[in-house]
């Protein structure tokens, strides 16, 4: 099949405004008797939840944690992009524009990231207008940073805590709907299943963690911002608690999952420690902006202490590689480029598998008072961790996976193929392509729940006669008594392996196999391997306690067998995609230089897959992609 995104015609910069004025309108008094779910109260749907109740729709809004304060997106640390050019470096919405397309090698929609670029100013003045505390300089004015893939400062920042304050500030608007009454929350409720009543996306059946009770709710619209699903590799900067659920049982009642291959792999983490440690920690790409990065030129010197390594025997191989980015290459061209150095037998620290950021030219040149007040922070967090001082010696960090570019496919309203089923944030595809760039997911977050949700969701709803569906149909029992018999299975089974060791078992699978460096052979293995854990797992999986209870492996087995069924995706999808691109790198497909070499005459497309059932081949539907304004081009950062 071939897929319609509905992207709007004509000259782009007026797409969004004139598509806009085409959507049709609820009018306010009957906004009231509509009903919307938001699954996932991050940044995109806690800011989706809360305009939509300003509007005046009624919203159930549903996470697992027990606050939307606690939604992942607290973690982001180093910005938000916006095409401002407050410091009048030649930024414009255009070069926000180019840069994201350039950045996501050319797979990424152009109407979608022009949108993406065009908001993104409204972003900043709605997040001032909360009180967000955004950095300022001297004058009082808003400050800017760099950031990855970017030749000018345009990223809006909160000291190394931006996700926390932004998340703030959309929970400040979603509390007060809550209140006000249009926005009723439903906290420690997982959702399992979406009910679909005759091809339309109706409500949701959920877990309630504390009680274990299986729950339905009904809505004539349903909106998912669950965020990404890179834990499939185990070890990754994500919340132990994210995961692919949610996605994954919309897959499976019919929503197409794109570009599931493109996963972020992000160059700046603590490195692992141990065989059993359960996540990885973030350390913000901003710290690029005043930190070098190097390796030993000669092996010999590995085991050296870092102060024991002269300039002249240190290579700073970003500096080398891509001159006119320097430290802030893009993350996929950055991770990479450690991992070369660490197969090359120059890593550093246990292992080998470790690179250095140094700060010891910016303190010497700023003072260490400012680079404090810039990463005060993360430099604590970094100490606490390793127990190294990084103002004293380098911090040594190493690629993680960080962020999914993939996701449910959604055309320009933010609609799968699945009417009423919306998809926000990290949990769709549409903007990044196939690498993010940084300070760019925060942004994404925030359009799509501010200013883009509030009114292409109207167009939908407009052409809907409200309350049709409510929770006495016979699909919502069905899919009650589907879940319980699934969680039901899982404590039956009692096996004689943990969860987390299936977890992890699929995890070193993932990274070997489908992480950084891909190839025909690794990626064919891998989906030899991944059905023969699956199997076990359904066979010898021990999951403990009752389900009437709150219980933690209950809940992490639903979330490892559904990792266990799209991992297999993820791998047949990066098999498929006999190119490289951005995250997706073949290493059959390089230049002599080692660069990604894409293939578009073949691969100019959003790959999505439909769902067919466990132990049967996905279907792949495309959806050709277009370049009328930023024209493809071989993507160079050097």
């Amino acid at each position: 099949m071939i897929l319609d995104g509905k992207c709007p015609t004509g000259p782009i910069e007026k797409s969004w405004d004139n598509h806009r004025f085409e959507l049709k309108l609820v009018n306010p008094a009957n906004k009231r008797k509509y009903t919307v779910i938001m699954v996932g109260t991050g940044l995109a749907g806690g800011a989706a939840a809360a305009s939509l109740g300003e509007l005046g729709y009624n919203v159930m809004a549903f996470c697992y944690q027990d606050s939307p304060r606690r939604a992942h997106s607290i973690a982001a640390q180093g910005g938000i992009n916006a095409a401002k050019n407050y410091p009048s470096d030649g930024d414009s919405i255009l070069r926000l524009m180019y840069d994201t397309i350039k950045g996501g090698d050319f797979r990424a929609r152009e109407a979608d990231v022009w949108r993406l670029s065009q908001v993104s100013n409204n972003i900043i003045d709605q997040c001032v207008a909360q009180g967000v505390p955004f950095n300022r300089d001297y004058a009082g004015y808003l400050d800017n940073r760099s950031f990855g893939g970017a030749q000018v400062s345009r990223t809006f920042y909160s000291r190394g805590q931006t996700g926390q304050q932004l998340l703030l500030g959309a929970y400040s608007a979603l509390s007060r709907q809550i209140k006000a009454g249009t926005v009723k929350m439903y906290t420690r409720r997982e959702m399992l299943d979406l009910v679909v009543v005759d091809g339309v996306a109706k409500g949701i059946t959920v877990r309630n963690m504390v009680t274990g009770e299986i729950e339905c709710y009904a809505a004539d619209a349903v909106c998912l911002a669950t965020g990404g699903y890179v834990n499939v590799f185990y070890l990754s900067t994500n919340a132990k608690g994210c995961s692919v659920t949610a996605n994954w049982a919309a897959a499976k009642k019919g929503a197409f999952f794109a570009n599931p291959c493109y996963t972020q792999i992000h160059p700046t983490c603590i490195p692992q420690a141990g065989e059993y440690q359960s996540k990885l920690t973030l350390m913000s790409e901003s710290l690029r902006n005043d930190g070098r990065i190097w390796v030993p030129k000669k092996k010999e010197d590995v085991g050296k202490r870092p102060d024991q390594i002269s300039d002249e025997d240190r290579d700073y191989y970003l500096e080398r590689k891509y001159p006119s980015y320097g430290n802030l290459a893009p993350r996929d061209i950055s991770s990479r480029s450690a991992k070369e150095q660490c197969d090359d037998g120059r890593g550093v620290g246990p292992g080998g598998r470790g690179v250095y950021l140094d700060y010891a030219d910016s303190i010497k040149r700023l003072g260490e008072n400012t680079i404090r007040e810039r990463y005060g922070n993360l430099f604590e967090m970094y100490e606490r961790i390793t127990d190294d001082n990084a103002y004293k010696t380098p911090m040594r960090i190493y690629p993680a996976p960080h962020y999914a570019m993939g996701g449910l496919w959604v055309d320009y309203n933010l609609m799968s193929n699945v009417p009423g089923l919306f998809v926000l944030g990290e949990a769709n595809f549409s903007v990044h392509g196939a690498n993010r760039l940084g300070a760019s997911a925060l942004m994404q977050g925030l359009a799509d729940g501010y200013f883009v949700i509030p009114y292409t969701i109207g167009g939908y709803l407009a052409t809907v006669k409200p309350g049709t569906v409510k929770v006495d149909h016979p699909e919502f029992k069905k899919s009650k008594e589907d879940v319980s018999a699934r969680n039901n299975k899982f404590l039956s089974i009692k096996g004689k392996r943990t969860v987390t060791e299936f977890h992890r078992e699929l995890g070193k699978i993932m990274w070997n196999n489908v992480g950084m460096a891909r190839s025909k052979e690794s990626l064919t293995e891998a989906l030899k391997v991944i059905p023969k854990i699956r199997e076990e797992f359904w066979q010898n999986v021990n999951v403990t306690g009752t389900g009437g209870e709150i219980n933690q492996q209950l809940e992490n087995a639903g979330r490892v067998a559904d990792f266990l069924e799209f991992g297999e995706l993820l791998t047949r999808d990066a098999l498929h995609r006999e190119e490289s691109c951005g995250g997706h790198f073949r290493v059959e497909h390089q230049m002599p230089d080692g660069e990604a070499k894409r293939n578009d005459a073949d691969f100019s497309y959003v790959g999505a897959w439909e769902f067919k059932g466990n132990d049967k081949e996905p279907e792949l539907h495309k959806e050709p992609l277009k370049f009328e304004t930023i024209h493809l081009a071989v993507r160079s950062y050097k």
